[in-house]
């Protein structure tokens, strides 16, 4: 099959005709080709955005009628909610349970959010101390949005980036990942369905070409990228030269804090589901567990043990609990951190190599268990994004924060303790976006999301994405 790109409301191919393929995971199998969109292509999908943001269909829209557009969206997303986790999970890998329990059902939440604040965004009347002046402010749309979604969650993110794009009037190009194109291919198309005007969302696909061509278009006034703090970096410069706006949510290495009165056993699960979703490949993945030395060892040997009977599989496989990396590149970079960590001195408890029979032509790879890490290793301080988790000794809990923060990153964070005045001292000292107590990963459309440091600048989801896609107008009126 061909997929097609969204240009203008029009589905069409590369402006030369060039393709690539995007693949099964977990067979290795090419499943759909997809047009490699050109510099004019890109060009195109800007322009229609342009033109649609002044459109009077689009710039007119009562507030109401747009809370509608986005419900209808939340709906048809529901109506094909079966055959979008099939179609993510084919194409990106993660497990079925993941894609229906997870991705579909977040991206018909953040709908359903922000079609709320549709009729809800507001400026404020502010009393000035200069006479005979009326001031108010209001909030507009700062125009055409360059959407840039990364490949572990491509449909739940896309979503979290176009729902409060599309709710304060913006208009968009979406340029998802090259691995995973597909599901943003078939929200575009529900986009289309729930009456969403032409031009007002445009997909291009391909590299990451495509991508800069995005971020250095003078007529896009916003980047919104998730993906690696390497590549943020670069947008970031290319964005501050021409003075867009920019977010980035960008890599993580959460800690996961346990502290000395912590039941081991009741905390293994919550672990395991923070360090292993979707195969470790979460930007807020657990990935150092700081545990107190006397009891290390064991928590080290609990948790690979549990990781060791996991059921590797293909997706669709109702029985699998990890599926496979997304690509034979990430394959090859889990494979390099492992062998790092050995050559290191980090002590190998569970895991550590590719899986070979009858999965080995998928990218599939062993859930991995480290004991006796420091600070100092490689897999101590590098986002792996696969399934390695490093279990580090600890032993003066006064030293927590400091451990915590002892990285370039600053996404995420989790305690595990029974005491909740120590919990939470913890989670003022540590310098990171998000910081979950006795919790997994659970996110929200209404709680802000973002990192520190090489994390990241701005916040999606909740208020805060909102004020992301508008800027403040000051209108000022004489009385006299």
């Amino acid at each position: 099959m061909t997929a097609r790109m969204l240009i203008d409301g029009d589905w069409t191919a590369a402006g030369d005709g060039r393709t690539f393929e995007t693949f099964d995971p977990a067979t290795g199998e090419a499943i759909e080709t997809v047009p490699e969109a050109t510099m004019d292509d890109v060009a195109a999908a800007v322009a229609a955005a342009k033109r649609a943001f002044s459109s009077p269909e689009w710039a007119q829209m009562q507030p109401a009628a747009r809370a509608r557009l986005l419900w209808r969206i939340a709906d048809l997303l529901e109506e094909h909610a079966e055959e979008l986790a099939e179609l993510e999970t084919r194409n990106q890998g993660q497990p079925l349970g993941v894609s229906s329990g997870i991705s579909v059902p977040n991206a018909v939440e953040h709908f359903r959010y922000y079609a709320g604040w549709a009729t809800k965004l507001h400026g404020v009347t502010v009393p000035l101390s200069i006479p005979g002046v009326d001031y108010r402010n209001r909030r507009e749309p700062l125009g055409v949005c360059g959407l840039i979604t990364p490949w572990n969650f491509p449909l739940m993110i896309a979503a979290w980036k176009l729902a409060p794009a599309l709710v304060t009037g913006n208009t968009v190009v979406i340029k998802p990942a090259e691995q995973t194109p597909l599901s943003t291919i078939r929200l575009a198309e529900i986009c289309l369905e729930a009456g969403v005007p032409p031009g007002v969302v445009n997909v291009v696909t391909g590299g990451p070409s495509v991508g800069q061509a995005i971020v250095r278009h003078p007529d896009v006034a916003k980047i919104s990228f998730t993906g690696s703090t390497e590549v943020g970096r670069e947008i970031a410069a290319e964005a501050g030269r021409r003075l867009a706006r920019v977010s980035l949510e960008l890599g993580g290495k959460a800690p996961s804090i346990v502290t000395p009165d912590v039941d081991i056993d009741a905390i293994l699960e919550g672990n395991l589901m923070g360090g292993l979703l979707n195969c470790g490949q979460v930007c807020a993945a657990y990935t150092r567990f700081y545990v107190d030395h006397e009891r290390a060892d064991e928590f080290a040997e609990k948790i690979g043990a549990v990781a060791s009977t996991m059921q590797l599989g293909h997706g669709l496989d109702p029985t699998t609990q990890l599926g496979p990396l997304v690509s034979a590149e990430q394959l090859e970079r889990v494979d390099r951190y492992v062998q790092a960590g050995s050559s290191e001195g980090a002590r190998l408890v569970t895991g550590g190599e590719r899986v070979g029979g009858s999965l080995s032509g998928g990218y599939f790879f062993q859930p991995t268990v480290f004991a006796g890490v420091d600070d100092s290793m490689t897999i101590a301080r590098e986002e792996i994004f696969g399934p390695v988790l490093s279990v580090i000794p600890y032993e003066d809990a006064d030293t927590l924060a400091s451990h915590a923060n002892d990285t370039d990153y600053g996404l995420a964070a989790v305690i595990w303790s029974r005491d909740i005045g120590m919990a939470n001292r913890l989670a003022h000292e540590i310098k990171a976006g998000t910081v979950w107590i006795n919790l997994p990963p659970f996110l929200d459309a209404a709680a802000p999301w973002g990192g520190m440091k090489a994390s990241g600048v701005g916040r999606e989801m909740g208020w805060d994405a909102i004020l992301a896609y508008t800027d403040t107008k000051s209108v000022w009126t004489s009385l006299t």
